[in-house]
């Protein structure tokens, strides 16, 4: 029985957490059929780092974390901070200053197993608390596209072909009171 525990990360967590960060990114790409695009992979593993780093450096202002762990075992990861240059060039910069939701990793040995859903419950109750009313989330994965699509419904923009032939980026708006009803 898995005895789950949601929590800030701390510093002595770094090195594990972008251990973390690698494993699950790269599983990702392997179940997405693009593990051979390594520069890709690479760039989004160093961006989750920095992003943990910039979180650390503002005591959780520019980006905040929240981890969830399996006896002291990292096994969820899922952050907030400013929209991506990618969602904000994508949408005309229509959701500048929303935050985007996002690092929203299970390692894949606990994946199905609820673990996200539970960080998302943790992050939109983080929200609230701060006062933000509404967050975006985008997704160039297919089978994460599949999970966000089944929860937030369509996409408030959809990239067709966006990374190559058959490979969209979606991207939400949502807003909290829809979802902490």
């Amino acid at each position: 029985m898995m005895n789950i525990k949601i929590r800030r990360p701390r510093i002595e967590d770094m090195k594990e957490l972008n251990q973390f960060f690698k494993i699950v990114i790269t599983d990702t790409f392997a179940k997405e059929g693009i593990s051979n695009q390594s520069e890709s992979m690479d760039d989004e593993i160093e961006t989750k780092g920095n992003y943990l780093e910039k979180d650390f450096e503002s005591n959780g202002e520019k980006r905040f974390f929240l981890i969830a762990l399996d006896n002291e075992k990292i096994i969820g990861s899922i952050e907030y901070g400013p929209a991506s240059e990618l969602i904000l060039n994508c949408t005309n910069h229509a959701l500048k200053g929303l935050p985007e939701v996002g690092t929203v990793f299970v390692h894949p040995d606990y994946q199905k197993n609820g673990i996200g859903n539970l960080l998302l419950n943790n992050i939109y109750v983080t929200l609230q608390n701060k006062g933000i009313k509404e967050f975006c989330l985008d997704s160039g994965y297919c089978n994460a596209q599949k999970i966000w699509k089944k929860k937030f419904g369509e996409p408030d923009y959809l990239l067709k072909d966006y990374w190559e032939k058959g490979y969209d980026h979606m991207i939400w708006k949502i807003k909290v009171s829809d979802i902490l009803r």
